[in-house]
């Protein structure tokens, strides 16, 4: 994996250091192992643009009408925050993460859903997307949960078939089970080629 190191270190001097390493390093390691790495064995190396946050610098990011996309702390613990759990006690991560290979395509088509429904279809312990702009990179979680799993699919990006942003599936729509191999048929058919 490729990461943008400069990220994780520093935010205007605050250092980005856990009060809790050990809960910090197995929340990492779960996000990477059950999340993050079985998308890298499919579509190769994955570039990590964002992930652990302390809360010193979380709050940072998000004082001054969030100049740095950054939500509270209370809304990011077991999120970016991965050293403090959630409200139930559960631990959890977040890495905004982006897939090299799908650059080309996605730019060639616009399409970001081929590899939202592929990750829908393939990931089984990711607890939510949300989809951006630039090169389709995305925010994905990991929460130790089981009810957080797979809980929705959202995108700032306008869905090629809809025109519209937002949900692309959520628990409980209509759109959520089965196999939505006809969306990324196209994507992985041309990575194999």
């Amino acid at each position: 994996m490729i990461f943008y190191t400069q990220k994780f270190l520093f935010l205007e001097g605050i250092p980005n250091i856990p009060d809790n390493p050990d809960l910090a390093i197995a929340s990492g390691k779960s996000l990477c192992e059950q999340v993050l790495e079985p998308i890298q064995q499919a579509f190769g190396r994955i570039s990590i643009r964002s992930g652990y946050r302390s809360s010193a610098v979380n709050a940072k990011g998000a004082e001054k009408k969030n100049q740095y996309n950054c939500t509270s702390n209370a809304s990011n613990y077991a999120v970016h925050i991965w050293d403090v759990p959630d409200a139930q006690g559960y631990m959890g991560a977040t890495a905004c993460i982006i897939v090299n290979s799908f650059i080309d395509y996605y730019e060639k088509t616009a399409d970001w859903t081929a590899l939202a429904w592929w990750i829908h279809d393939h990931i089984d312990y990711y607890n939510a997307i949300t989809f951006f702009p630039k090169y389709a990179a995305f925010n994905i979680g990991w929460s130790e949960n089981p009810e957080c799993r797979k809980l929705y699919i959202y995108s700032y990006i306008p869905n090629p078939c809809t025109g519209k942003k937002g949900y692309l599936t959520r628990l409980g729509a209509e759109n959520y089970l089965g196999s939505h191999e006809q969306f990324y048929e196209e994507f992985t058919t041309r990575l194999g080629d």
